[in-house]
């Protein structure tokens, strides 16, 4: 099931899609808990309970898609490093301040990135060329806990999983390589688009989705999440083990090989790129690079 967070007019609600009909059925849910976009229908489901009732399906080309999660509840968990390939490229490129001992890490790479970052498909990621020059694209494949949990084993990981969707964890490489955290170049305002959609769990084949990204039609990106350094459930392992998960925290997985800084010279996006990340089984995040303008 295909689930998405939209707006039609100034109203924004929560639906169904159908992909074979192009379009997507409304829930019956009141004004304030759509604001909440899906972070509702996942705690209702965790409760044991069904989904609402779905009124008359509306044309997609009618609406426009937000994220999943408008604003999640608190900071989106992140894993850096997490394709070997990707791991060397980031490694070699000078602005990994991880790499001390080794390019490929022996336990993840754990940061965050805030919640007012998020945007959703088809909005801009805006940059100021004052702060900074190197903005970068990252496709990840993002989990979305259903079953909060501290201490969760990994053979049980996936039992607390609700959900997938799409991340792209667009990072100020310059930003990145001045702090030794990277908070601050990953957390910039519109620096993390999601969506379009969140997918159930039983959707999607971790041990095989394509993972893509195209720049203005290039593609950039192009591998696979049987290649996770680190599973899924072993992330959800690893952050669990002191902190407790929630019912709708995010948790990206990881970037693999192809990101801008991995060329040389870098790629970097700059003022009307289009940047367009796809993970099967999910769709495709769309969204186009803005300077932002005084």
């Amino acid at each position: 099931m295909k689930i998405a967070t939209f707006k039609i007019g100034e109203e924004r609600k929560v639906g169904v899609v159908d992909e074979g009909a192009v379009t997507i059925a409304p829930f019956d849910l009141p004004a304030e808990l759509a604001q909440q976009g899906i972070q509702h229908l996942i705690e209702r489901q965790v409760a044991g309970n069904s989904l609402p009732t779905t009124g008359a399906p509306l044309a997609l080309e009618e609406i426009c898609f937000e994220a999943p999660l408008p604003r999640p509840r608190r900071n989106v968990f992140c894993v850096g490093k997490n394709y070997h390939d990707h791991a060397h490229e980031f490694a070699s490129s000078g602005f990994d301040s991880s790499a001390a001992q080794s390019a490929v890490p022996e336990h993840p790479i754990v940061f965050s990135k805030v919640p007012e970052s998020v945007i959703g498909a088809g909005a801009f990621i805006e940059f100021d060329p004052a702060v900074s020059s190197a903005i970068d694209y990252e496709v990840e494949l993002a989990v979305i806990i259903g079953k909060p949990g501290r201490g969760i084993s990994r053979e049980n990981a996936l039992d607390h999983v609700w959900g997938y969707t799409i991340v792209n964890d667009v990072t100020a490489r310059d930003l990145q390589g001045r702090y030794s955290q990277w908070l601050v170049g990953k957390s910039q305002d519109t620096f993390c688009p999601m969506g379009p959609v969140a997918v159930s769990r039983d959707d999607i084949d971790l041990g095989n989705c394509s993972v893509q990204t195209w720049v203005n039609d290039e593609l950039r990106q192009d591998s696979n999440t049987g290649l996770l350094i680190f599973d899924v459930p072993t992330i959800i392992q690893t952050i669990s083990e002191g902190v407790t998960l929630l019912s709708g925290d995010v948790i990206a997985t990881g970037t693999p090989a192809g990101v801008g800084i991995g060329f040389k010279p870098p790629k970097y996006m700059t003022d009307g790129d289009v940047v367009r990340c796809e993970i099967a089984g999910i769709g495709q995040l769309q969204n186009t690079v803005k300077r932002r303008r005084l």
